[in-house]
């Protein structure tokens, strides 16, 4: 048995694990907290639960989506990102999984994701209907990406064109 992990990352952000053998799919919320800084409540990784969520599992590789600062983003917003994507690729480290980064471009045009705004909900739906339960929710679309990384993974190490 063969477990891949498909990470979206960031604050909205999800790990899918997918089983090769069963060729099933469960996927997880990035975990968060909140406090209160300056007055404003902020969400951030939980990283300990994070780690809890892969450790559980034998992660034989993990494919992470490669992100970057995006034009118009405010500092506080890139920082806070790049600090969930570390502690991200911390925690794999950690734990000992091998790890690709994978852009999205590269996924999205494998697996052929419609660029309109529910793409890849929709197209997560089509190639996995058995578990389009987990994103049903129009904000679960960090959650279907990560599913989505998780297949192409599967994809790619076994050969598999889409």
């Amino acid at each position: 048995m063969t477990i891949l992990a498909g990470i979206d990352p960031g604050l909205s952000g999800a790990v899918a694990f997918f089983n090769t053998e069963r060729n099933d799919v469960e996927v997880f919320d990035i975990p968060t907290f909140s406090l209160t800084r300056s007055g404003k409540n902020k969400r951030e990784v939980d990283a300990h639960a994070l780690a809890r969520i892969l450790s559980a599992r034998r992660i034989d590789h993990a494919f992470v989506e490669r992100v970057g600062a995006m034009p118009g983003q405010g500092v506080s917003g890139v920082f806070a990102f790049g600090k969930c994507y570390g502690i991200i690729l911390g925690v794999l480290a950690a734990i000992g999984a091998p790890q690709t980064l994978v852009a999205p471009q590269t996924w999205k045009k494998a697996l052929q994701v419609p660029a309109a705004k529910d793409g890849a909900r929709a197209r997560a739906s089509e190639l996995m209907p058995q578990a389009s339960h987990q994103w049903a929710r129009g904000k679960d679309d960090g959650r279907s990406e990560a599913a989505l990384i998780a297949l192409y993974a599967h994809h790619q190490l076994n050969g598999n064109s889409k």
